[in-house]
């Protein structure tokens, strides 16, 4: 069966389903629960046939609907921040792992061109960071401490201020996709630019490993949130630039929904790189080994949480929020 002869199959009943839901029909447990293990099948089916349709994230919204409506009066709604992390997150990200390289490629490259441009012009560096900063960076690495920028203002007021821009950074990426997925792009390559200029510096004052092993720090879980912050941001620009079989609307809707979790979703990443910035950073004679696990530890839990268990869901289609659900027996309230 293609998409338009399953789309035509289906199309009212999901119509109805939808219906159901904005007449505040949701009383009725049981009925909310046959409704969501119909609406589960059908987006088994559309991610193992139609994996990259628009259709896929359609019914894994309308699913997540479902969800909300089936267990908004239960005493189990004090885990639902957990259940958002553990069953949610995953499952939109299963569907976003394409945006999410297309972000880091464009990261990458930007990254890449920003220390090509530092390399072939001395006043590049400058043009990016400011007199200011490079002047107290050089001073700094004649006074022997190059990374005492990290140690100028109080650890409390760093950690509140770095989160907060992080956070602010992360979703105008984001809501760039309002004016089409180009502005995502736009705001990740300048960052990306400044990001490989700022390395490249350190690198010709020979100080790339003391760099490394310090921005990293809190850079790992940073700069990887704002790439997949940017996937998020892509996600909705395509939403509105290719609506596909949906009107403009339906589509933008239904990606700007699915952008928004993810760029929720990344909040305690944030918070935790914060807290590295503010208050373990600045720790510049900790041992390298404790430096080193750090990074290493930040990094293995982006690709388990974001990339591995992603790739699994969609590889092996599994639906983890319908089994959730199955474990707990879609029991009604009464």
């Amino acid at each position: 069966m293609n998409e338009a002869t399953f789309i035509k199959h289906n199309k009212n009943k999901w119509e109805d389903f939808e219906n159901y839901l904005k007449n505040g029909s949701h009383s009725h447990a049981d009925k909310l629960a046959e409704i969501y293990i119909k609406i589960t099948d059908d987006l088994a089916f559309s991610r193992t046939h139609f994996p990259e349709s628009q259709l896929t994230p359609y019914l894994n919204n309308l699913a997540s609907d479902l969800h909300l409506s089936i267990y908004k009066n239960k005493k189990e709604d004090s885990f639902r921040i957990f259940n958002f992390w553990k069953y949610e997150l995953p499952e939109v990200m299963s569907t976003s792992l394409k945006y999410v390289l297309i972000s880091f490629i464009i990261f990458l490259l930007s990254g890449i061109i920003g220390a090509l441009s530092a390399a072939h012009d001395d006043t590049f560096v400058r043009l990016i960071m400011g007199d200011q900063y490079v002047n107290e960076t050089l001073s700094n690495i004649d006074k022997g401490d190059p990374m005492a920028v990290y140690k100028q203002m109080g650890q409390t007021e760093m950690f509140l201020g770095i989160t907060f821009n992080n956070i602010r950074v992360s979703f105008m990426v984001f809501i760039a996709g309002i004016f089409s997925s180009i502005a995502t792009g736009y705001l990740l390559f300048t960052n990306g630019i400044m990001l490989g200029a700022f390395q490249y510096f350190f690198y010709q004052k020979g100080l790339l490993m003391t760099s490394v092993l310090t921005i990293w720090i809190h850079g790992t879980l940073e700069i990887s949130a704002i790439i997949i912050a940017g996937a998020a941001g892509i996600i909705m620009g395509n939403g509105l630039l290719f609506p596909g079989t949906y009107t403009r609307l339906q589509s933008f809707r239904h990606a700007a929904k699915k952008g928004l979790k993810i760029t929720i979703g990344l909040m305690p990443i944030f918070i935790i790189a914060g807290f590295l910035e503010g208050f373990v950073t600045r720790m510049t004679g900790m041992p390298e080994i404790i430096k080193i696990a750090i990074i290493l530890g930040s990094t293995i839990f982006i690709f388990i949480y974001f990339i591995f268990i992603p790739l699994k869901i969609r590889l092996h289609g599994v639906h983890t929020k319908n089994q959730f659900l199955q474990n707990e027996k879609l029991q009604p309230e009464t």
